[in-house]
């Protein structure tokens, strides 16, 4: 489950700059929304699988919930669910419980 999770983190994390860098400009600058509704709804999927997933790697790695508040609010951070991945997820080996 672990390595999904740090897929997804990272999917999340690039879904939320693209929403920010580029679709709203495009949105609100050109007047050109299509971008936008397609890669929001891309980021709210990923957005809701990121915190499944958390809760999920939580509970299974039996972590204290201030972790589980710390990945809640990486995710609503720019760069917040890179700084997860590589500080976190990136590094730990299937028997470990942080």
């Amino acid at each position: 489950m672990l390595p999904i999770f740090r897929g997804i983190a990272i999917l999340e994390g690039i879904s939320y700059l693209l929403l920010f860098a580029l679709s709203m400009p495009l949105k609100y600058w050109a007047g050109i929304a299509e971008p936008n509704i397609y890669i929001g709804y891309a980021h709210g999927v990923l957005f809701i699988g990121y915190l499944l997933l958390a809760a999920w790697v939580w509970w299974q790695r039996k972590w204290g919930f201030g972790r589980l508040a710390y990945l809640v609010i990486a995710s609503l951070l720019p760069f917040g669910t890179f700084y997860v991945e590589r500080r976190w997820l990136r590094d730990l080996s299937p028997e470990s419980s942080g």
